[in-house]
Parts: C-alpha cells; sequence; structure tokens
C-alpha cells in the first residue's frame, strides 16, 4: 500500500488550507501537491483533497478501482457506497456522474450536500469561462478540459435549486479550484 500524507497533521492542514482558498476564491487555482507518491490512476490534488475531507462518517463514492480504491478506503476510512447519490463526497477518475443525481442537501441541512472532486485534464485560469459571484470581485476566468459537453447546463440547473447544490472542486496534477454552488459561469465569449 502506498502511503498518505508524510506528515498527517501537517499534510492534511496544508490541503485543507489549499482547499478553503479555493472555494473563498473560486476559479483561481491553488496548488497541493503534498502527496508524492499515489497509485497511477490519482491526482496529486484530488487524492489529497478527498483524504482531507472524507473520515470513517462521511459516504464516499468513487470510480476508481483496483490499487486506487483500495488506497482510498484504506487512508480515508470512509465507507465506500456504490450510488453516488448516497455519497458525501465523490472523487470521480473518469466520466463525471450527472450533478442531477447526487445529493443536493435540504432546506433546512443545505451543508450536507455533496461535493464532487473530480480529476480534469487540465486547468487554466487565464482563459476560458468567465466567473462571478461570491467571493470573486469582477470576475475569474477559468478553463476546465475533460468536462462533458454539456456540463454548463447541468451547472445552470445546479445553481437554481440555492441554497442546496453540489459543490465541486477540480483537480488536474497537483493543482485544483473550486467551483462552490454560487457560482455564476458564463461561456467564455
Amino acid at each position: 500500500m502506498k502511503p498518505a500524507f508524510n506528515d498527517p497533521v501537517f499534510g492534511a492542514q496544508e490541503t485543507f488550507r489549499a482547499l478553503m482558498d479555493a472555494m473563498a476564491r473560486p476559479g483561481r487555482l491553488q496548488r497541493c501537491d503534498t502527496l508524492p507518491d499515489l497509485p497511477e490512476a490519482l491526482a496529486p490534488a484530488a487524492a489529497a483533497a478527498l483524504l482531507a475531507l472524507a473520515d470513517a462518517e462521511t459516504p464516499v463514492w468513487t470510480d476508481a478501482t483496483g490499487e486506487a480504491r483500495e488506497w482510498i478506503a484504506f487512508h480515508t476510512g470512509a465507507p465506500l457506497v456504490a450510488e453516488a447519490g448516497k455519497a458525501q463526497f465523490l472523487l470521480a477518475t473518469g466520466a463525471m456522474p450527472r450533478l442531477s443525481t447526487l445529493d443536493p442537501g435540504t432546506d433546512e441541512t443545505p451543508q450536507d450536500s455533496a461535493t464532487l472532486i473530480l480529476q480534469l485534464e487540465a486547468l487554466n485560469e487565464d482563459a476560458g469561462w468567465r466567473l462571478t459571484g461570491p467571493g470573486i470581485e469582477h470576475e475569474h476566468r477559468l478553463a476546465a478540459s475533460g468536462l462533458p459537453e454539456n456540463f454548463a447546463a447541468q451547472w445552470a440547473a445546479n445553481r437554481k435549486g440555492f441554497p442546496c447544490g453540489v459543490d465541486l472542486v477540480l483537480c488536474a496534477g497537483a493543482r485544483l479550484a473550486a467551483l462552490p454552488r454560487t457560482t455564476l459561469i458564463e461561456e467564455a465569449r
């Protein structure tokens, strides 16, 4: 079994800080390279994010298989669920599950919604979508390679249910960016 954080406390704290900075500044890239040796199917930022967020009390769904799935189960201690809609945290290493199938929380407990950690081919904050909303003074730009063609429509539907909705952590290699459910995405002009 490959190791997790070299220093569990500081690794988790550094990753959690990157996640909080990403959520507070939607679309801004954060570096997260606290995991030097991972199973082949896992990207450093995505694996670190899941380790920092999941625990024995939080159901996790992943499409990872083999060594990567075993690594996730062992290092998070989280119960792995077969249905994406029953998970609080999700790690998609391949195709993104439809946002409408994930737990949006309820009006009474919107904080209990799902967070999807999605491994992508590339992230770039100098081009792409125009992002606005809380945490963004004017606008941020973000290009994300590897999302489904209908992602913008799925995201718009996700935002309509506010305060409920799914939050996303987009990861490419050791970089991550967050899209909280409050972020408005407009296609690049």
